[in-house]
């Protein structure tokens, strides 16, 4: 998907379908869609618990993903359990996400651009209930129950204060 995207809200699924039937394009959810999904709100616990910025990098796949941190110090083991029962919660609070189009110059004054080409004019903008709103061109699900749960397959620390964390999503 472009980074202008499609410039009009989506709607949450119906609570008479099944959490996982349906995706924002009303396609079948695709487990890669999950996984970007669960990064935003991997990203979003992050920020809140440890103060690091977006991901410094990424790598988003069907099977398994990865995403490097900022943080002030090594995370330990019961820190990754943390982040991921922390994950899970949110994701049970199943908030709708949704898209909304904007200016460059809109954006600008809420969010942070620096991952943004700098040829673009649109900017999608995805929000994940009150928990994130970032730029982002990805597919997401329609809301958070259709991710399942989030399990952090390792971590390590790649540098004295950046952590790489690989993950998945079960059903």
């Amino acid at each position: 998907m472009s980074q202008e995207g499609c410039g009009k809200e989506l709607k949450p699924v119906s609570s008479q379908q099944s959490k996982r039937a349906k995706g924002a394009d009303g396609l079948a959810v695709s487990r890669l869609q999950r996984m970007h999904s669960a990064e935003h709100i991997l990203t979003a616990v992050m920020r809140r618990e440890f103060g690091s910025p977006r991901n410094l990098e990424s790598h988003l796949g069907d099977k398994k993903s990865k995403c490097d941190y900022a943080v002030s110090q090594a995370l330990l083991q019961e820190d990754i359990l943390a982040i991921q029962r922390a994950v899970n919660a949110e994701i049970e609070k199943d908030y709708p996400i949704t898209a909304k189009t904007l200016t460059v110059e809109e954006a600008q004054q809420d969010y942070d651009l620096w991952k943004v080409p700098g040829n673009v004019t649109r900017i999608r903008i995805v929000t994940i209930g009150d928990l994130d709103a970032i730029p982002c061109a990805g597919e997401h699900v329609e809301h958070t129950g259709q991710i399942g749960r989030f399990h952090v397959r390792s971590h390590d620390m790649t540098k004295e204060e950046i952590v790489r964390i690989r993950f998945t999503v079960e059903d």
